[in-house]
């Protein structure tokens, strides 16, 4: 009788970051979508202006005058409507996530999909944000350190995806 050794699955650091990263995100929208349900109900003017107070920002500044009153736009079926989207876009970064771990191949595919999916996105709000006169150099990091990212994931799983996936037919169950 003979034991059955299963091959050791190759360490790849740098897909566990990607694991982590898509772990974090999804578990950061579904907060994200808990806070909004539990605000939806709420006067959501009157919370912008206590969070403002809370945070010593000072409310006259124009960013926070154009946000309030884009809050006081919000309706309660708006809010619950965003916080159901929100709630699908987190569960799809955590099975995302899941299936990385486990290093399925359909998992690398829809991580690299959804990479690809937000990288023209990103490119358009850099040219946009390199135009604008009211950006801060701050969010321009922001969302060039996101595109690098998600360069990164779409370049590293298409490249290694023969090396870090199981396939089926290839003798695993």
């Amino acid at each position: 009788m003979t034991d059955i050794v299963e091959p050791e699955k190759k360490k790849a650091p740098t897909l566990y970051v990607i694991i982590a990263m898509k772990m974090i995100k999804g578990l950061l929208f579904v907060v994200l979508a808990i806070v909004a349900y539990t605000l939806s109900d709420n006067d959501l003017p009157a919370e912008y202006q206590h969070l403002l107070h809370l945070l010593r920002v000072n409310p006259e500044r124009k960013f926070w005058a154009d946000l309030a009153l884009s809050v006081g736009t919000l309706t309660e079926k708006r809010v619950l409507w965003t916080a159901a989207g929100t709630l699908v876009y987190s569960l799809f970064s955590l099975v995302e996530a899941i299936g990385l771990m486990f290093r399925v191949g359909w998992a690398g595919w829809l991580s690299i999909g959804e990479s690809a999916f937000f990288i023209p996105i990103e490119i358009y709000e850099l040219v946009q944000l390199t135009h604008s006169e009211h950006s801060g150099r701050g969010h321009l990091i922001t969302v060039a350190a996101i595109l690098a990212f998600n360069i990164l994931i779409v370049w590293y799983l298409f490249q290694n995806r023969e090396r870090l996936f199981r396939h089926h037919g290839d003798g695993e169950t």
